[in-house]
């Protein structure tokens, strides 16, 4: 099976969670591939054409993330790449990642994402993932695609 992600990755913690899926892949599940593009501010717009999930962490300008301190950092990159041309309609769901300690902006520019390209917010994992978050959010994607 093919699964392809989007995702943004600020300080690796994103990133390394993907290896960490690729490696899972490899081990369990040899015959399906793992394809990441990684989205940055330099990332060029493209049309995508086939389906993908997107990852992306939350970094917010401070507050609590209700009423105050909703402001997306650093994230904008990719959120704008999803509204390029069709590229949303190939969005499948979104998984989320951050720190635990933000409280309610915890996975907040995931679920933001959901609601606004109308997609699943599919899970979240905490910084780098745990191997049960690697393997769960593994899974999911597996029953996405079935």
């Amino acid at each position: 099976m093919k699964i392809n992600i989007l995702f943004t990755s600020i300080e690796g913690n994103t990133q390394a969670f993907i290896e960490k899926l690729k490696d899972y892949a490899e081990a369990h599940r040899p015959d399906d591939t793992i394809n990441a593009k990684e989205i940055s501010e330099a990332a060029p717009f493209d049309n995508e054409t086939e389906d993908y999930f997107v990852f992306v962490p939350t970094y917010l300008d401070g507050g609590n993330g209700i009423d105050n301190g909703v402001k997306e950092l650093m994230t904008n990159a990719l959120g704008e790449y999803i509204d390029y041309g069709d590229n949303a309609a190939h969005c499948l769901g979104v998984i989320g990642s951050g720190n635990r300690n933000f409280n309610q902006q915890f996975c907040l520019t995931a679920r933001r994402y959901a609601q606004q390209f109308n997609v699943p917010f599919l899970d979240t994992y905490e910084l780098r993932g745990t191997s049960e978050d690697v393997k769960r959010i593994y899974q999911t994607m597996l029953d996405v695609l079935a």
